[in-house]
């Protein structure tokens, strides 16, 4: 998957941008489909969104609405026309050819500017463009939605998001926090590389910046812009195929932040219900090191999540990095496994082990006695210097230029990583 660049959007501070939730108030919209005969020669669809006129352009009118339907906005995973965003289509035959038709849909965009509206507008095109019974030339005319009409479809998006997703009844999502002992593990590289092997592999993947105090994962995936704020409600920006929320994509993060535990808490529940995420298959959390007010925060607010903890091979990590694992005999959370992260550095053929070795298995063998189940090493993964200069670039190791997993041992053990956690029960 290519990466995909967003837009700056105004800036918000993440309290002001996510606000309250509010009510239900209306339909998101109608179908808006114009009609080309009287009103004598139409009948009721049994829907109720439309009226279906008995002559030919009038059924390409419905036909195409229909196909539509299909299309789904990026941002918000919805059918574009169950979000009220086809105002109207207007089919009109062609005066200089048989069974040609010119068809004008009219498209409000959920913002001014959407970042993502030419993706929109190609598979508004590519739908009518591939409709089989006549050849329809496609007109697409671009508007944004009135105030009232965003605020009725925030207000049911929002009806639905009351309360954090992630611990609904029947969630499928499988939540991963990556936690370590201390830091300078490359915790927030694992984490990145990890989330972008998920989306390459094809899962619906998302991730949240938890290390509130150090923030890495924007400078990751090479993010510059902000989360589009519609009215309250904010989208994830989407990086490497990656839905990505994180404080440092706000005003002001260049600054120290000087949080306590409540209101570390409330950054996460305002990452979790205030933020569109849609129906992912995997959420990442980037934990901050240790054990202190936002791990307590992530296993009270995600009991559901799902522990693995990084560590290096020498002893003065892997002794901490227990720590962070045993914060499992305290909380309903299960540690998944260990990854031991510098492993070695290949030189010459030859595996050099800069920092020792056996940190990763003695982590997973004192957390396995210690909860009383198995914590395996699901990976050792190597020093390469290559890897912190693609990361810093803005473009995950595991990746290609074009967004595709690339064909190397380190992206081949990220994928093993990956499949080794979802195969696994919860």
């Amino acid at each position: 998957m290519a990466h995909t660049p967003t837009s700056q959007q105004t800036t918000h501070s993440i309290n002001d941008a996510t606000g309250t939730n509010g009510t239900t108030g209306g339909t998101t919209g109608t179908t808006g489909i114009t009609s080309n005969t009287s009103s004598a020669d139409s009948t009721d669809n049994t829907d109720g969104t439309a009226h279906v006129p008995n002559s030919q352009p009038n059924a390409i009118e419905i036909a195409i609405y229909h196909r539509l339907s299909k299309v789904i906005d990026p941002e918000l995973g919805r059918s574009i026309t169950d979000l009220g965003m086809i105002a109207a289509i207007e089919a009109t035959p062609h005066d200089a050819l048989p069974s040609t038709y010119d068809v004008i849909v009219h498209v409000e965009l959920t913002v001014a500017g959407c970042p993502l509206s030419k993706t929109i507008t190609n598979q508004i095109n590519e739908a009518v463009a591939a409709y089989p019974d006549a050849t329809l030339i496609p007109h697409i005319e671009v508007s944004a939605m009135s105030q009232d009409k965003l605020a009725n479809l925030v207000a049911q998006l929002k009806a639905e998001r009351r309360q954090n997703p992630f611990t609904k009844p029947g969630i499928k999502t499988r939540i991963f926090a990556i936690a370590s002992g201390k830091g300078g593990v490359g915790k927030s590289s694992v984490t990145a590389n990890l989330a972008a092997t998920f989306a390459a592999l094809g899962y619906d993947t998302a991730a949240i910046d938890a290390d509130i105090y150090g923030f890495s994962l924007p400078r990751l995936f090479g993010v510059h812009t902000q989360p589009t704020n519609l009215n309250g409600m904010l989208m994830p920006v989407v990086s490497w195929g990656v839905k990505l929320m994180s404080i440092g994509m706000f005003a002001g993060s260049e600054r120290a932040i000087l949080w306590r535990g409540p209101r570390l808490q409330r950054s996460l529940e305002q990452f979790l219900s205030d933020v569109w995420w849609g129906s992912p298959d995997v959420l990442l959390l980037d934990m901050a090191p240790g054990t202190g007010d936002m791990a307590i925060s992530v296993a009270q607010t995600l009991p559901n999540a799902e522990l693995v903890v990084v560590t290096t091979p020498q002893p003065s990590a892997s002794e901490i990095a227990v720590r962070s694992g045993l914060v499992a005999l305290q909380v309903p959370m299960k540690v998944r496994g260990v990854v031991e992260n510098m492993s070695y550095f290949e030189h010459k053929g030859e595996r050099l082990e800069i920092f020792g070795h056996g940190g990763g298995q003695r982590v997973s063998e004192q957390l396995t006695r210690a909860l009383g189940y198995d914590v395996p090493l699901l990976a050792q993964l190597p020093l390469e210097p290559q890897i912190r200069e693609i990361d810093d670039s803005g473009r995950p190791a595991v990746l290609t230029p074009s967004g595709e997993l690339a064909d190397t041992p380190l992206a081949a053990q990220f994928t093993t990583l990956a499949q080794s956690l979802m195969s696994s029960a919860k």
